[in-house]
């Protein structure tokens, strides 16, 4: 399927000047902003163009190689193309990232994303957005393999709930900023550049709480203890991270809040030793059982199992319990149980059982052949 030509993506002339271009993204930016259309996969989608055009055309030498080449000019991936482009297929980055854009001069705040949502002394709250959290959990094998729910409590900042979030003491009211005076900026001359910064005292919305909330002395949030009910899948290992979203700190001022990172240690077990899906674990087994063959139970996570030991069975044999392994996180299909038999020669013997043993030593000639024929004829060259 072709793209969409840039230039008609941003509903500009292709001689169009840079200030044009710059006011014919923000206006489509704003249009198609995911936080402006919330569930909108069109919307997203449209930003998402949008954003890759401005990206392009915004550049000199990426609008040069456009305008001779046009999508061709970035269709290697990785490759850098003729505008020294980075990143995947068409080496775009993620279209957020435009944002971060810093327009004026000094790299002192500004942006694309503080003009459009507040920094350019709009009448709107210039939130920001709460921090991501981790919380570290340990489990056991048996709940890594299974999967678990499990209650988990932690420390956060929530919206204040004396405020609201908004960080004014209730009926006091909104001034505009005596730093800025309502511009949301403040600017500072350097001989013939101008600098531009947000302001600090208002964060760019240009206007000012008249009375600070009492309880959060302006911030918005509190710190609180929060409970959560937490779903572990199955098939989780050391090191998994799992996302709430929006379970992280509550945002100041309105702000998104973030989310809450869970990372997975898996105690070590006792019996069984993870490897991947499977499980593999060692049995000793007395001699005469691996000679004459038998039946035993052996433990799995998911209860007892019926394993059949063959007459003649070596030290070191593994046998597979199919299924009875880890679940795939991903497949949700299960692996195997490894079994590896150990022959156990006893340490002591009664009188009795040495007499049947070097009877039984004596008829099948192991008292004269001690070792096995095999071994005797490739070590036999060195006696």
């Amino acid at each position: 399927m072709a793209k969409e030509d840039y230039y008609a993506l941003l509903g500009i002339e292709r001689n169009a000047s840079a200030e044009e271009m710059k006011k014919a993204y923000r206006k489509k930016a704003m249009q198609f902003h995911p936080d402006r259309n919330p569930g909108d996969k069109k919307a997203e989608e449209m930003f998402k163009k949008v954003s890759e055009a401005y990206e392009v055309l915004q550049d000199a030498d990426k609008r040069a190689a456009y305008d001779r080449f046009g999508h061709a000019a970035f269709e290697t991936p990785g490759s850098g193309g003729p505008g020294g482009m980075r990143g995947g297929a068409g080496g775009f980055h993620d279209p957020f990232d435009i944002f971060r854009e810093v327009f004026s001069q000094g790299g002192g705040g500004g942006g694309i994303f503080e003009e459009m949502f507040g920094g350019g002394g709009g009448g709107h709250e210039a939130g920001r957005d709460g921090a991501d959290l981790r919380y570290d959990l340990e489990i056991t094998l048996e709940e890594a393999a299974r999967g678990m729910e499990k209650e988990i409590s932690f420390r956060k900042l929530v919206a204040c709930s004396h405020c609201d979030g908004s960080g004014a003491e209730p009926g006091s009211k909104r001034v505009t900023c005596p730093t800025c005076r309502g511009a949301g900026q403040i600017r500072r001359s350097g001989g013939i550049i101008v600098f531009a910064q947000t302001c600090p005292t208002c964060g760019g919305s240009g206007k000012k709480t008249e009375k600070a909330c009492t309880v959060c002395r302006g911030e918005g949030r509190t710190p609180k203890t929060t409970k959560l009910n937490l779903r572990v899948p199955p098939g989780v290992d050391t090191g998994s991270r799992l996302r709430s979203a929006g379970n992280g700190e509550a945002g100041a001022a309105g702000g998104a809040p973030g989310d809450l990172y869970i990372v997975i240690t898996v105690k070590e077990h006792e019996l069984f030793e993870r490897q991947g899906d499977n499980l593999f674990c060692e049995i000793p087994i007395k001699f005469t059982l691996a000679t004459l063959g038998g039946v035993i139970e052996v433990p799995t996570l998911s209860g007892k199992a019926t394993l059949k030991i063959p007459a003649g069975t070596q030290s070191g044999t593994t046998f597979r319990l199919r299924d009875r392994g880890v679940t795939n996180l991903r497949s949700g299909h299960p692996g195997d149980q490894l079994v590896r038999v150990h022959v156990e020669v006893p340490s002591s013997l009664s009188a009795e059982q040495r007499r049947i043993l070097e009877e039984f030593a004596r008829v099948s000639g192991d008292a004269a052949e001690p070792t096995s024929r095999s071994f005797f004829e490739k070590a036999k060259k060195f006696f």
